[in-house]
């Protein structure tokens, strides 16, 4: 096996990594564009669980040739100058949160982003990390509550990376933080914020994106979590049970999903007495198609067809103070011990390059 080679001198000092991913998204909202990203996305085994060869037939023969025009005109729905919301939002959040870190350590911090799917690459984007120094690395996945099809996938991504890497960094990767009191309670605050401009519904909806059934029978800690999640909410804002519900959104084939269904489950409402509803999606960290075009309105428009009079929905966290807080703070939990040995002086430095040309030339 070849290994990758990497930039390195002697009198380059170390540097601590923090490297922020997310799902990712095409380069266009184009059919042509469309392909190459679901192509990628829908063959990762961690997504599609089913039997390699019979989703081989359904993916290339079915899927790839039907879904990348329906989906490149739902991503141009959403699409700005910048680019995609969800690599605008994660862009926003690392440069926000290294403005933050190089406030306290200066250069020895280096914040990247990454996509798991598409551009910027995970590969890519650690070798741009360890050609400028990074030899520690804090992984931080921006999905609160963990899933083998999202986090594990991650994962797997840097494994990959890594198996082709002949010096490998320290890694320390976050999996997890639905219940973490900064997040929960950047979620609470959101939410007042949106309340005191607003005022209130008559029902709050949290909406996660949906898996397989069959994943939480299987093991898969993500429905817990989003329940976790809500409730921890919910108690925080003092609600009643009455005043606020959880459902799953974005299902996907024809076998039974979490339930219950966002979209059905705002169908539904109107008929059980409910004129307005405000739905927030904690499980995404930054806005994008799923919660601009899928709940904010596609789902807007299901609740108003049936009778629902007023449909708000409270955006994500994305790049506010609060929220790249809570990133500051898991980075600092996960660092620990580390920004000590980073802190090289320039004279330690040129003593290491020196005796490295002496054992060089066999001088030691």
């Amino acid at each position: 096996m070849a290994f990758n080679g990497q930039v390195f001198e002697h009198s380059q000092s170390s540097r601590v990594g923090v490297l922020l991913t997310n799902l990712g998204t095409p380069a266009a909202p184009t059919a042509g564009a469309l392909r190459p990203y679901l192509k990628q996305f829908l063959s990762d085994p961690r997504v599609v669980e089913v039997p390699r060869l019979l989703w081989w037939l359904i993916l290339n023969g079915i899927i790839l040739n039907v879904r990348p025009a329906r989906s490149a005109k739902a991503y141009a729905s959403v699409w700005s100058e910048q680019g995609s919301p969800l690599a605008v939002h994660t862009r926003n959040q690392a440069r926000a949160l290294r403005e933050q870190l190089q406030q306290r350590y200066g250069d020895k911090v280096m914040v990247s982003w990454a996509m798991r799917y598409g551009s910027p690459a995970i590969g890519d984007v650690l070798q741009q990390m360890m050609d400028q120094g990074v030899r520690k690395l804090v992984v931080l996945p921006l999905y609160p509550q963990y899933s083998a099809s999202t986090t594990a996938s991650t994962f797997d991504a840097l494994a990959e990376d890594f198996r082709q890497r002949r010096w490998l960094p320290e890694l320390r990767f976050v999996n997890q933080y639905f219940q973490h009191a900064q997040y929960i309670q950047a979620l609470v605050s959101s939410i007042h914020a949106f309340w005191a401009e607003h005022g209130r519904a008559d029902k709050l909806v949290f909406s996660y994106h949906g898996l397989p059934q069959r994943y939480l029978h299987q093991g898969d800690p993500y429905h817990c979590q989003c329940l976790k999640t809500t409730r921890l909410v919910a108690e925080q804002l003092q609600l009643d049970e009455s005043e606020y519900l959880t459902s799953f959104q974005s299902r996907f084939g024809r076998e039974p999903w979490l339930q219950p269904y966002t979209d059905e489950t705002l169908k539904a409402l109107p008929e059980q007495g409910v004129k307005s509803v405000q739905v927030i999606c904690p499980g995404f960290s930054s806005d994008c198609l799923e919660t601009i075009e899928e709940i904010a309105v596609e789902n807007r428009d299901y609740f108003l067809q049936q009778g629902g009079q007023r449909y708000e929905y409270i955006p994500a966290l994305n790049a506010g103070k609060e929220h790249i807080q809570l990133l500051d703070a898991l980075v600092q939990e996960n660092i620990q011990g580390w920004m000590e040995a980073a802190d090289e002086t320039g004279d330690q430095l040129q003593q290491r390059a020196k005796r490295a040309a002496r054992c060089e030339h066999n001088q030691i």
